[in-house]
């Protein structure tokens, strides 16, 4: 049997990063930025205030409370020349610029809210309540460097700085084919000795999950060349694709016998439990890598998680490695088999517990829903105390 790091290396080896492409701005949520993005001006772009309030020169509010009259209104998006002479104040809006003569701004709150004359209390340093241009972003400042993952911020500098397009990565389109003749949709009626398909569904939310779009291409019957034909559709539309099911050692094996004959798909053992099964490599003229996983449900999202997920980000242009772990100390006993390792399905506590489930089978799907964790059991330990520290995955 492979190594569970050795079967990741090799995957990662033959992935590759997405060829970058300029993309509108709309889209960009969850790609990596594939270029420095600088800004052509400063931000702010003009003195404004930051503050609702009154811009007034310093030295008129030295010694309050002092009355002012007030000369006019500023709003936001005023671009109007406006003076403020001494001895007078304008009411201004958060966001407007400020006018030549004024120093400062008064918060409303300061005062008692006149508009023709306004008391106000409280004197104010020059500067008060005022965003300075520049201040936030330099003209030239690199505000997003190549390799960035933009969420909702990034994207708010990247429309701030006047882009209206950007070059990224995109998100790895993945399509997902799960395998078995004893397999319906769900919704319909099942015939005797048939359970519903549920491993695409978990499978395409953990690509969702992983920053990828997700295809569900529905299910293929145990026939080597049928699942080769309903392959060769999705090739088309898909930057890696997903089978689950039919790469077992048993007949009836269409995955394995579909894609083993090509040459550039290997089948092996990995010594991990569950999922044991695995099969990797590449399809069509445009190389495009393939996931062959084990069709029991917490097997596939087990191997989703520890060599799917690492993939997908190599794919983003982010860094990718084996799947993080942290670690929590079991508030049970657990148990291995030797020469394995072990991916337990346990929940995860604040206090830095983890508590196993009790159900552990690899076809157990409800257990793997009430968890939120794998605990990790390493290949040379058959047997783990309760209260002591292991690895643990959150997912």
């Amino acid at each position: 049997m492979r190594s569970v790091d050795e079967h990741l290396a090799d995957i990662l080896l033959t992935v590759r990063s997405l060829a970058p492409l300029e993309i509108e701005l709309e889209g960009a949520l969850g790609t990596t930025l594939a270029e420095d993005v600088v800004s052509p001006i400063p931000l702010p772009p003009f003195d404004n205030s930051a503050m609702d309030g009154y811009a007034v020169r310093a030295e008129d509010v030295a010694r309050v409370p002092v009355t002012l009259p007030v000369t006019g209104d500023i709003a936001a998006g005023d671009g109007r020349p406006l003076v403020v002479a001494p001895g007078t104040t304008m009411r201004i809006m958060t966001g407007a610029p400020m006018p030549e003569g004024a120093d400062a701004v008064i918060p409303v709150e300061w005062t008692d809210g006149g508009t023709e004359h306004v008391v106000i209390g409280r004197s104010a340093a020059r500067g008060n309540a005022i965003r300075r241009v520049g201040e936030d972003v330099r003209p030239d400042d690199v505000v997003l460097a190549a390799g960035a993952l933009i969420g909702p911020a990034q994207l708010g500098i990247l429309a701030g700085v006047g882009r209206r397009r950007v070059v990224v990565r995109p998100r790895p389109r993945v399509v997902v084919i799960s395998t078995g003749a004893e397999l319906a949709e769900p919704g319909t009626p099942l015939a005797p000795g048939q359970i519903w398909e549920s491993n695409s569904h978990t499978l395409i939310a953990a690509v969702r999950e992983a920053g990828g779009e997700g295809y569900r291409s529905g299910i293929a019957a145990d026939d080597a060349g049928r699942f080769l034909d309903q392959l060769d559709a999705q090739l088309l539309r898909a930057d890696a694709v997903i089978t689950s099911g039919g790469v077992s050692m048993g007949a009836y094996e269409p995955v394995k016998e579909a894609l083993a004959p090509l040459g550039t798909v290997r089948f092996d053992r990995v010594a991990m439990q569950p999922g044991m099964p695995q099969g990797f490599g590449v399809v069509g003229e445009d190389q495009i890598p393939i996931f062959a996983l084990p069709g029991n449900p917490v097997s596939s999202f087990v191997s989703f998680m520890l060599f799917v997920r690492p993939a997908l980000r190599k794919m983003r242009g982010l860094p990718a490695g084996p799947t993080p772990t942290v670690r929590a100390v079991t508030t049970s006993s657990l148990r291995s088999p030797a020469g394995r390792r072990s991916y337990l399905r346990g929940v995860l506590a604040a206090d830095g517990s983890v508590a196993p489930v009790p159900r552990q089978g690899s076809h157990q799907l409800a257990a793997l829903a009430l968890a939120n964790a794998l605990v990790v059991v390493p290949e040379d330990v058959t047997e783990v105390p309760e209260g002591a520290t292991v690895e643990v995955i959150p997912l």
